[in-house]
């Protein structure tokens, strides 16, 4: 099977779908992956993966330049021939569909991982652009031979809900896998020194960055010893990005420590106690499962996507949305709390083992493939 991987960014390609990709030509299948040019290009063919660069780009909404993208997109479609061209995050969803049907490529799958900045957002722009989203939805998404991956049950009532995809025609897959081997827990955490908490993810307003900076504030304020940690690097391409200037600001104050972009996340997570992800909404949040995997105790929101990763009480704690005060009392209760912490964090990576490990998605993920012979 001729197999095309499509994605806005090589960083999600290689962070999010590398293992599909690996997996896929493993089992002799022709893979190629295209995204918009980036740092990883080099690093998939060192892998022997085919990568084409493609002049998507992800902010703009001059009609011209986007119609003149999918014509582009359907072009090099018709040049590949794939059988199944697979496309994710919402926009390239929809182009990906688009370009598959002026293509005539047989397959279509979808893989919408969270509702992206048009339905998580409350700004104009994003108001204004979702009827036409939903309309170009329906559109894209429609078929005998198309099928719409959904990570989480709040999004599946979404599309089915709106009408925006077939029930038949829609799976629902929980997130891109984890590595359980290479995420795992390392040495027992020391109970002596400062609790350490991260919140690894992009650095985007969406993700909770004020609040868990505004309970940063308020522990530290309250004399916790508590150092807070934030991973990730800003992205401009989103419009709901955090200025790398006032992250730096964050950082000077001595509010938490920014360490950037870092290449080895599973060390990380075995020296932190704690995870936050404060986030508005996911599709299913990778960083919170690896750390649930490292044997992290994890407090997130009770929100589509963090509340399928977390029970309440079992795996982690669950705050709402947008309240800092209520983050600020989570991570308190597990500072104080030590039993609690651990019973939590090892709940959390037995949950990751039995739900999420990667080779239960891949599996799924192929078996979706093969519903479309």
């Amino acid at each position: 099977m001729r197999i095309v991987l499509f994605a806005n960014t090589d960083w999600y390609l290689y962070n999010f779908r590398l293992s599909l990709a690996l997996h896929l030509r493993e089992l002799g299948h022709d893979v190629l992956l295209i995204s918009p040019d980036g740092p990883y290009g080099v690093q998939f063919e060192a892998m022997g993966l085919r990568w084409l660069p493609v002049a998507l780009k992800r902010r703009s909404l001059n009609p011209l330049r986007e119609a003149g993208f999918v014509l582009s997109l359907a072009r090099l479609l018709r040049r590949e021939r794939p059988d199944v061209i697979h496309g994710f995050t919402l926009k390239c969803a929809i182009y990906g569909s688009l370009a598959a049907r002026l293509a005539g490529v047989p397959g279509r799958v979808n893989s919408v991982t969270g509702m992206g900045y048009v339905f998580a957002s409350e700004d104009l722009k994003a108001r204004l652009l979702r009827p036409l989203v939903r309309i170009l939805m329906r559109w894209a998404l429609d078929g005998a031979r198309a099928r719409l991956i959904l990570q989480n049950p709040d999004d599946v009532a979404f599309f089915t809900t709106n009408r925006l995809a077939d029930p038949a025609r829609i799976r629902l897959i929980l997130g891109s896998g984890v590595d359980c081997d290479r995420f795992s827990p390392g040495p027992s955490r020391s109970p002596n020194g400062p609790l350490r908490v991260l919140l690894p993810a992009r650095l985007l307003w969406d993700k909770g960055l004020s609040e868990y900076v505004a309970a940063a504030r308020q522990l530290r304020a309250e004399g916790h010893e508590i150092h807070f940690l934030l991973a990730g690097e800003p992205d401009p391409g989103n419009p709901a990005s955090v200025p790398e200037l006032m992250v730096r600001q964050w950082a000077e104050e001595g509010v938490l420590e920014w360490l950037g972009h870092v290449a080895d996340m599973p060390a990380l997570f075995r020296t932190v106690d704690i995870v936050a992800l404060p986030s508005y909404r996911e599709g299913l949040p990778k960083g919170l499962i690896e750390a649930g995997a490292c044997g992290c105790a994890l407090v997130t929101t009770e929100v589509p996507g963090c509340r399928e990763v977390v029970t309440h009480g079992v795996t982690g704690l669950l705050v709402p949305a947008r309240d800092s005060e209520c983050l600020a009392d989570a991570i308190r209760q597990l500072c104080r709390d030590v039993q609690m912490r651990i019973r939590l964090a090892a709940a959390a990576r037995r949950d990751a083992v039995d739900r999420f490990d990667e080779r239960i998605v891949l599996s799924n993920t192929l078996e979706t493939y093969r519903s479309l012979a």
